[in-house]
């Protein structure tokens, strides 16, 4: 069992040292999830990127000598590693040796709650170990070897076939059918999300670092209670709730998985089922953590990430959250940097959540309208329908009739031409 980690970051451009520790020390953060202790770290320069160690031959054994005489049972490099790179390193040093993206693939297997995540997982994972089954074929699910093996007829070994080919066999086979299952959970979605457009509803999701406070921020907007804890991708799975704003509008809004520097591109390929919630919104809510001296570079981290989704000319509003953790002057300094399309709260006091929904509000601001409406009392389902899909301001009876005032989505005006009071027609208004 890995209890004691010795953590390595390489970086090949001096001006890039600052930068390099800073990513050393989120993966003490990362591997900290998962419940091991770092016993060191060592970040270091590498003039000329070595094929067989990544580091040169000298270093190589020197950092062996310092996690050996630390009692490390794990080596993590912040780098990507290549497999052979892995075994030559394994061989030589005697204890389990992973990389970054391994640390995250641990991370997202621990978190993964539903089905689709859970597939999702299991998907990055197969693809990654594929090519490193000579150093870790005992992951895998293996089924026996004979003709009568769970594997069925595919799995059996052929004359002279090598163990390891039937591995490779089997996990392409369960790869290929997990994008299958994968498949069906993104038409289930598709259907989902028709439903939602078809009755015109607004949706916007809220994207961001991992561990910025979105899930706290749609917990404080919907009253959910989505789990939000102070853990690196504390949730994975995306979570859409209900909410209803001042002018009667309603909004679907959807927590996404939290972004990481350096994510490993299989892992945004994988979580594209996840992750389109963001691409296929109406707006973004881009939540950063302004209390972390970093937020810069973890802004263009997830810009970039949301950029390579194809959802990089989404309408974005900029929510700076914990406020409260911070002082006036960086508040000031923030607010300088961010110019005014950002909205400053804490979603743990509150503070600020009201000048959000304001700002959400007026970016919807053409999606609705108010009307004075005069229904007959035998269509109740054009009542039931702005209960439903508006707000009534007002309601009162007049004969077989029923009078009301009410804020409607512009998609569902069409609906209510006919009705309209013909004496307040003229009042009708943008809200």
């Amino acid at each position: 069992m890995v209890e004691r980690a010795y953590l390595i970051g390489a970086y090949f451009n001096r001006e890039d040292e600052a930068v390099a520790n800073s990513l050393l020390d989120e993966l003490a953060e990362l591997v900290t999830t998962l419940g091991i202790r770092i016993i060191a770290k060592r970040c270091i320069f590498i003039r000329t990127r070595n094929k067989r160690y990544l580091t040169g031959t000298g270093k190589a054994a020197e950092l062996i000598e310092d996690a050996n005489a630390l009692s490390a049972d794990c080596i993590v490099f912040d780098n990507e590693m290549t497999p052979s790179q892995q075994r030559t390193w394994e061989n030589e040093a005697e204890m389990t040796v992973i990389d970054r993206e391994e640390v995250i693939l641990d991370i997202f297997k621990m978190r993964a709650q539903t089905k689709e995540a859970r597939l999702q997982v299991e998907l990055a994972r197969m693809q990654y170990s594929l090519p490193r089954l000579a150093r870790m074929w005992s992951h895998l699910d293996r089924q026996g070897g004979g003709g009568g093996g769970g594997g069925g007829k595919g799995a059996a070994r052929g004359e002279g076939e090598q163990q390891i080919e039937v591995d490779r066999r089997l996990a392409r086979k369960r790869i290929d059918r997990i994008k299958a299952e994968l498949d069906d959970v993104r038409r289930n979605r598709q259907t989902q999300r028709k439903q939602r457009t078809d009755e015109g509803i607004c949706q916007a999701s809220i994207v961001g670092y991992t561990n910025a406070g979105k899930s706290s921020l749609l917990n404080a907007l919907s009253g959910a209670s989505v789990l939000a804890e102070d853990k690196l991708f504390a949730t994975l799975d995306p979570t859409t709730r209900r909410i209803e704003l001042p002018d009667g509008q309603p909004l679907l809004i959807t927590d996404t998985v939290g972004f990481v520097r350096n994510l490993p591109h299989r892992l945004v390929e994988s979580f594209k089922a996840t992750l389109e919630e963001a691409v296929l919104a109406d707006f973004l809510i881009h939540v950063l953590d302004a209390s972390s001296p970093e937020i810069f570079s973890l802004y263009e981290t997830t810009v970039n990430v949301v950029k390579e989704l194809g959802a990089g000319e989404k309408t974005s509003i900029i929510v700076l959250n914990k406020i409260d953790l911070i002082d006036v002057d960086r508040l000031h300094e923030l607010g300088s940097h961010f110019d005014g399309n950002s909205v400053f709260i804490s979603a743990h006091s509150g503070e600020g959540l009201d000048k959000l929904i304001h700002r959400i509000s007026d970016m919807m601001v053409d999606r609705v309208y108010r009307l004075q409406l005069r229904i007959p009392q035998a269509r109740q389902d054009l009542v039931a329908l702005l209960y439903r899909e508006g707000k009534i301001v007002s309601e009162d009876y007049e004969n077989n009739d029923i009078l009301i005032n009410a804020v409607i989505p512009h998609s569902l005006r069409h609906r209510y031409d006919d009705f309209m009071e013909p004496k307040k027609a003229d009042k009708e208004s943008k809200v």
